[in-house]
C-alpha cells in the first residue's frame, strides 16, 4: 500500500490537471470551488481520517478530536475506502458537525449556488477516488 505522502504527492502532483480539464470543460468561476474542494478533499477529508493519528487527523490541529469517532466507527480501509462510499461517509458525518454547530450557535448556513456546491463536491471526490485507487490498484493487491 502506498504510504500517506505518496497518496498527498500524487493528489496534488495531479491538481493542476484537474484545474486544466475543468477549464477544458468549460468551467469559469466554477473553478474556484473545484480547486478548493479538491484541496480540503486532499488535505483534510482523506479516507484515512479512519486511524485516529493519521496525518490529515493531525492537519485539523485542535479540532482532531472531532474525527475520534469516525476513526472508531469505521476500521481501517473499511467503508471509509469505498470508493463512493467512502467519502460520503465524511461529507455526512462533517455536515452533521457544521449543521449541529450552526444550530448551537444559532446562525444559518450561508447560501449556496449549485453549481459552485456541484463543482466543490467533485473537487472534494476526485482526491478521495484517488486515494483509494492507488490502494487498491497501485499497489498490485485489491484492498
Amino acid at each position: 500500500m502506498p504510504k500517506g505522502k505518496t497518496h498527498l504527492a500524487w493528489e496534488l502532483g495531479l491538481f493542476p490537471l484537474v484545474l486544466a480539464g475543468g477549464f477544458a470543460l468549460g468551467l469559469g468561476m466554477e473553478l474556484l470551488p473545484l480547486g478548493l474542494g479538491y484541496l480540503l478533499g486532499s488535505l483534510f477529508l482523506s479516507p484515512d481520517l479512519d486511524l485516529r493519528y493519521s496525518r490529515p487527523a493531525r492537519r485539523w490541529g485542535p479540532l482532531r478530536f472531532l474525527w475520534w469517532p469516525y476513526a472508531r466507527l469505521f476500521r481501517h480501509r473499511g467503508l471509509s475506502h469505498h470508493p463512493f462510499l467512502g467519502p460520503l461517509t465524511r461529507f455526512l458525518y462533517l455536515g452533521l458537525w457544521l449543521l449541529s454547530l450552526s444550530f448551537l450557535l444559532g446562525f444559518a448556513l450561508p447560501p449556496f449556488r449549485l453549481s459552485w456546491a456541484l463543482s466543490g463536491l467533485v473537487g472534494l471526490w476526485i482526491p478521495q477516488f484517488l486515494h483509494v485507487f492507488l490502494d487498491r490498484f497501485l499497489a498490485g493487491k485489491r484492498v
